[in-house]
């Protein structure tokens, strides 16, 4: 009997035989990721589970003849944390067709949702029942639930939501075993011993595969308005943030820093976009603010608007009268990291420090990445408003892409070690995977360390899931 023959049978009788892909040219799409920094993955098969019951199944096989689990949602992770290895010794569980909504209680503000939903489906399901599923992604058109919060994700909304654990009740779990942890709570408050869902968020499947979700619900907002800030420096972004939330409150809902650069890059590459002022600054505030009023917004925010002005935290600012302006102005901050490819290698880094800290970062890494690689061009943007920010790098107008790309590891060790300077993170909301698994033992206590692989050890004792990630 061929190798696997009888153990891809039994994956049939489980999910079905359409739903078993073994074909190479099937399973492409499943084996590499968007970046392409892990296009060598291979896999026994790509399996398609249609319920828990089918998941349950799978990994109770899986266990007992001891085959790795790569579980997969959208395949729009950045660290290689979705992808097989190059062994071929896993299989890659693909959970897209687990994507029902099981229940919306408008009560309780909560949606129950399984992990194949793509969270563009969940914003409109929510957006439908006249709610608000406030995590935003570029991605959400592809990207999943379940691995929005197998990665605990970002986005643009953390200032005024948090990340993605803070948007969960409950969990449905499989574990290694295929026992099912079956805690799919509405409750805002259960006091009852430890909080489980946690250690499965941001886990990247390493310890339990996501099946399903209670998500909190928020009200939909009456009015929004979106406005497009220029200013001189981060330093002043992060005046114009504290006068913001002293004037909004609880009221903005993203914060996004640009450098002039990055604004440059979109219109290089996309003729739909003007620049929005008639003339360069150095950098840019996305600002968007909400409210349950639907009247007097605009008001407030042309009051903020022209006091920071009149301050001098802000050289210009343009704000959005329709919705197509709206997106118009969110086109410029979401095809960035899609158009910087265009540029040729970019070196890129998920950091984040302290909000207070940002300027102070920034100011120090960008003169150290040029004195690294004369000619580099730095591209810091993104989400200020809570301390995260993307820091890329693109390689030098005319340098060898290849060359450029082989220094990733040294620029790493150089932007990191600032931002541990400054109490930061080396991963604000990517996760670890792949890309990232040598640098965790050097960043992380040890104490934690232990701490995290005794966990491993007890949900997974034969290593069988998401093995090469995290840990």
């Amino acid at each position: 009997m061929p190798p696997h023959e009888e153990f891809l049978a039994q994956l049939r009788a489980i999910a079905g035989p359409a739903y078993v892909l073994t074909d190479r040219r099937d399973m492409a799409g499943y084996l590499s990721e968007p970046r392409d920094l892990y296009r060598d993955g291979q896999a026994i098969c790509v399996v398609r589970p249609g319920s828990r019951e089918e998941v349950s199944a799978i990994l109770a096989l899986c266990q007992s003849t001891r085959t790795a689990v790569v579980p997969q949602g959208g395949n729009t992770g950045l660290v290689g944390g979705q992808t097989p290895l190059s062994d071929g010794a896993s299989i890659v569980l693909s959970l897209t067709r687990m994507n029902a909504l099981r229940e919306l209680d408008l009560v309780s503000n909560t949606m129950t949702v399984e992990a194949g939903m793509t969270l563009l489906q969940a914003q409109e399901a929510a957006s439908q029942a006249g709610r608000l599923f406030p995590l935003s992604l570029a991605a959400e058109g592809s990207c999943t639930i379940g691995g929005n919060l197998a990665t605990n994700a970002g986005g643009t909304a953390v200032i005024a939501f948090g990340t993605a654990r803070d948007l969960v009740n409950g969990l449905e779990v499989v574990l290694a075993d295929g026992r099912v942890l079956s805690n799919l709570s509405k409750l805002r408050k259960d006091n009852t011993g430890y909080d489980l869902k946690h250690l499965f968020m941001g886990s990247e499947g390493t310890l339990g595969i996501i099946t399903a979700a209670v998500l909190k619900l928020y009200p939909k907002p009456r009015a929004v308005e979106t406005a497009f800030v220029a200013l001189a420096s981060p330093e002043a972004a992060l005046s114009l943030l504290t006068r913001a939330k002293e004037h909004f409150g609880n009221a903005i809902r993203a914060f996004e820093l640009l450098p002039r650069i990055a604004l440059e890059i979109v219109l290089r590459h996309r003729g739909s976009q003007r620049d929005p002022f008639g003339q360069p600054h150095a950098w840019y505030v996305l600002l968007e603010v909400t409210s349950q009023a639907e009247e007097g917004l605009d008001e407030l925010l042309f009051a903020f608007l022209e006091a920071a002005t009149e301050e001098g935290l802000i050289e210009d600012a343009t704000v959005a009268t329709s919705l197509d302006q709206a997106k118009k102005l969110w086109d410029i901050r979401e095809s960035l990291p899609d158009l910087s490819k265009l540029e040729g290698g970019s070196i890129k880094h998920d950091i984040s420090v302290p909000v207070g800290s940002v300027a102070a970062f920034i100011a120090e890494t960008t003169p150290a990445v040029l004195a690294a690689i004369p000619g580099a061009r730095p591209v810091p943007f993104g989400h200020v408003g809570d301390g995260n920010i993307h820091y890329n790098v693109s390689q030098p107008i005319g340098a060898d892409k290849a060359a450029f790309l082989a220094r990733w590891d040294e620029l790493n060790t150089l932007v990191h070690g600032i931002a541990a300077k400054y109490e930061g993170s080396i991963s604000a909301e990517h996760g670890i995977g792949q890309l990232k698994r040598h640098l965790l033992a050097e960043v992380k206590d040890p104490v934690a360390l232990d701490t995290m692989r005794a966990i491993k050890a007890a949900l997974d004792p034969l290593g069988i899931l998401n093995p090469g990630k995290v840990l």
